[in-house]
């Protein structure tokens, strides 16, 4: 169902829409790949504030004035906007899993929540049983405000706790302490039963008995979903600047093997590089993004992957939240965009698919890509020579080794 909003004659939005459609059609003409169908499609919505950036974060976030304040309704308003310029880009499509991340999310009123999912709801046609979830960081946790975020339908937490050892939990610059990191996941037992903990390891100092004690503390609470990450120095940040001491290979591959171990004795499997699940409760939201999937990013700095029968697009939107606003109040939301050319097509595949540590079928690469398997033959019996990759005619998948070398995996379906 269409919103009047959009189809009024005289409304500014219907003008936008119009323009927009003009734009679509051209992604609609024949070009390079033939789809036969177009992948499930996913929602991202991105809150690109937080409290306090954090030492190791290379994600588009931006600190809260002091005080915590922020533009809510002005960036509610942008994201309307934005959904609604987006719309004839997708028409027609279900959205089968939301994720809302940044940022802090949790940062929203529970009024400013409720306010965007009924949005997203006006605007869009959602998949009966569609996944709806928020990231969520202990130091924002309040009982009550959570409530109301379950009544207007988030249906899913996954909480960035990162480790609930207070010592490591200052030298990674969280607002947060043990006991709110404790307390959070109470909380959120209380309302969700659907929810995600994210833990870091390998962090400062970190000696294997600690990881061990965050891994286990964290499975005490029973949570369906574990999202396990090695502490990685990225670009950009204040730890690449300044680097702290970390566990050497040796000791992070000892916590690798005991993380292993621990979450396979209590019932969790492993189903991608960091993510384990009981079962049942894998992340929708994610394994579209790893069965590359499409998503519209709507939102300051966020990335969209979407399919039309001849192309696949990519597109990225500004990422100041001030400048994102101000290019949606002119109806020019995104930065960058681009065709995905058959010559990486294999790579951009591979780069995802290979994460999944039960592979995917062969079929799926035709069905994602619009090309036949044979495109990237070569790469995989160079793969397969060299033990990384394991394939018949029903799978394809990374071997242990090319688990523990994915990235070497990954780029041998680099062109050239």
């Amino acid at each position: 169902m269409i919103p009047i909003k959009i189809v009024g004659a005289s409304s500014k939005p219907a003008r936008d829409i119009s323009e927009a459609s003009g734009v679509a059609a051209k992604y609609l003409q024949g070009g390079a790949l033939n789809l036969t169908a177009l992948p499930p499609l996913s929602l991202y919505i991105h809150f690109p504030w937080c409290v306090r950036k954090c030492p190791y974060c290379d994600f588009n976030s931006h600190e809260a004035k002091e005080g915590g304040a922020f533009p809510e309704q002005e960036y509610l308003d942008a994201l309307r906007a934005d959904l609604e310029q987006a719309l004839p880009l997708i028409w027609g499509r279900k959205i089968c899993t939301i994720f809302i991340g940044g940022g802090t999310p949790s940062l929203m009123s529970a009024a400013g929540l409720d306010r965007l999912l009924s949005d997203v709801r006006t605007l869009l046609p959602l998949d009966s049983d569609c996944e709806i979830t928020m990231e969520a960081n202990p130091g924002t946790f309040e009982a009550e405000k959570f409530k109301s975020y379950r009544a207007s339908g988030v249906n899913r937490l996954s909480i960035g706790i990162q480790s609930f050892n207070a010592r490591h939990l200052k030298a990674l610059g969280r607002i947060h302490d043990d006991n709110e990191a404790k307390r959070a996941v109470d909380i959120a037992v209380a309302n969700f039963d659907n929810f995600n903990l994210d833990l870091m390891y390998a962090l400062p100092s970190q000696t294997l008995e600690e990881a061990r004690l965050d891994v286990e503390t964290a499975m005490s609470f029973n949570p369906p979903h574990l999202s396990l990450y090695h502490l990685t120095m990225e670009p950009n940040t204040l730890f690449a600047k300044y680097p702290p001491a970390l566990p050497d290979d040796d000791a992070s591959a000892d916590m690798q093997d005991m993380i292993a171990a621990l979450t396979a004795a209590n019932g969790y499997q492993q189903y991608e590089i960091s993510a384990y699940a009981k079962p049942g409760k894998r992340a929708r939201h994610n394994l579209n993004y790893w069965e590359f999937g499409d998503y519209l990013g709507i939102g300051a700095g966020a990335h969209s992957k979407l399919s039309f029968p001849h192309r696949i697009l990519r597109q990225a939107r500004y990422k100041q939240p001030k400048a994102y606003m101000e290019q949606v109040a002119r109806g020019t939301p995104v930065q960058e965009e681009y065709e995905i050319q058959r010559d990486d097509m294999g790579f951009e595949f591979m780069l995802n698919t290979l994460r999944l540590h039960g592979g995917f079928d062969p079929n799926l690469f035709s069905e994602r890509t619009g090309m036949s398997i044979n495109a990237i033959d070569r790469q995989l019996n160079a793969a397969e020579a060299k033990g990384l990759l394991y394939r018949d005619h029903q799978i394809i998948k990374p071997t242990h080794l090319g688990q523990r070398f994915l990235n070497d995996l990954q780029e041998m379906f680099l062109k050239g």
